[in-house]
């Protein structure tokens, strides 16, 4: 294996003319190509929201949980090629070895989610947090967040978790303190508290643009769950209504969310889960089911391709751009010069503190 050594993180561009413009049919052959001549040398991680052509060129399909074990899995290979969002391929760094080199095709590919928890304004809001909470407090960031934020859950004794394992990891923290402090997703932070019997008025909201999250103490001590006011713009467009309108116009149909959804779509959904979850889901209904899934649109219409026997549809369509913004072009602009552009590179420190939280993670069953 020709080992590259792990430096500053090379330069990145926006994608060359020579690039664009090439048919579909000879950007998947080259794609083939290059990594038919890598061969164990490269990995190919697709995120189940990337355009159908690119899931089905990849070695592995998965959500953010599923595709972080497969990354820390891959010991053999030189080159981590991750089609997802930013942070995912971050991730994916951080468990790397130091043999190895992860690529991520479009660095504009990122998620404004993770981008709602600046670590300047947590490492406030833990201040002001502390000086009323005392040390009573773990945190715990949702894996859409950056490198940064999972550094500072390593550092404070948290963790990290996805839409798939949410509930085993606060039973993790439960075990350890009385408080739980939750990034960035209020969402997905609501729902998996109050699916722990957790109460609604032991839940509170932090903003970080108020003082002390614009809560009292009395509030900020009584509380059980703080979380951080973020959301999921791709989630959060499903509204009840939509829900009303599927079960008008399919009746009998089976409705599954995403748990990044509002709790009052939760509670009118047959069942909510991971991006995984949703496809086992679709997967298991019997012929001839209809089955309305709120989720992002490329999954979908995979899921409604890969079950002709049923019928699959949308609550409402819901594209994540970013994820889009990944095409052929760029993985095979990534695959022409692998290590040279579109690498990810985390510092050191932030690194080895983040790999303490994502370690956590994946120890929690």
């Amino acid at each position: 294996m020709n080992i590259l050594k792990k430096t500053a993180p090379a330069r990145t561009e926006l994608l060359p003319d020579s690039y664009r413009g090439i048919r579909e049919e000879e950007l998947i052959e080259k794609i083939h190509k290059r990594k038919s001549l890598l061969g164990k040398n490269l990995v190919f991680l697709a995120h189940h929201y990337q355009r159908a052509e690119i899931v089905e060129m990849s070695d592995f399909r998965g959500d953010s949980f599923g595709l972080s074990r497969i990354a820390s899995e891959q010991s053999d290979a030189e080159f981590i090629l991750f089609c997802g969002v930013h942070f995912m391929a971050e991730s994916a760094e951080i468990l790397s070895s130091q043999s190895q080199t992860v690529l991520h095709p479009n660095p504009f590919a990122g998620c404004p989610l993770a981008d709602m928890a600046r670590i300047e304004d947590v490492f406030n809001a833990w201040n002001e947090l502390s000086a009323i909470a005392g040390n009573n407090v773990l945190p715990v960031t949702y894996m859409n967040s950056r490198a940064e934020l999972k550094a500072f859950c390593g550092k404070n004794g948290g963790t990290v978790c996805t839409s798939t394992n949410a509930a085993k990891v606060f039973d993790w923290a439960f075990a350890r303190k009385d408080k739980l402090f939750f990034f960035p997703d209020e969402h997905l932070g609501r729902n998996t508290a109050l699916s722990k019997g957790i109460r609604r008025e032991k839940i509170i909201l932090w903003d970080p643009g108020l003082s002390f999250g614009g809560n009292t103490a009395e509030s900020i001590k009584g509380a059980t769950v703080i979380l951080w006011k973020g959301h999921c713009h791709v989630h959060t467009r499903f509204l009840p209504e939509h829900i009303h309108a599927a079960r008008k116009k399919y009746p009998g149909c089976k409705i599954v969310v995403h748990p990044e959804c509002k709790v009052e779509v939760i509670e009118l959904a047959d069942a909510n889960g991971s991006t995984d979850f949703i496809v086992r889901y679709a997967n298991s209904q019997p012929p001839g089911s209809t089955i309305a899934i709120g989720t992002e649109i490329n999954l979908i219409s995979r899921l409604a391709g890969e079950n002709t026997d049923k019928k699959v549809v949308e609550l409402r369509r819901s594209l994540c751009p970013n994820m889009y913004r990944i095409t052929l072009n760029h993985i095979l602009w990534t695959l022409d010069n692998p290590g040279k552009v579109n690498v990810i590179h985390v510092p050191e420190q932030i690194k080895n503190d983040a790999r303490t939280a994502l370690e956590r993670m994946l120890e929690i069953i």
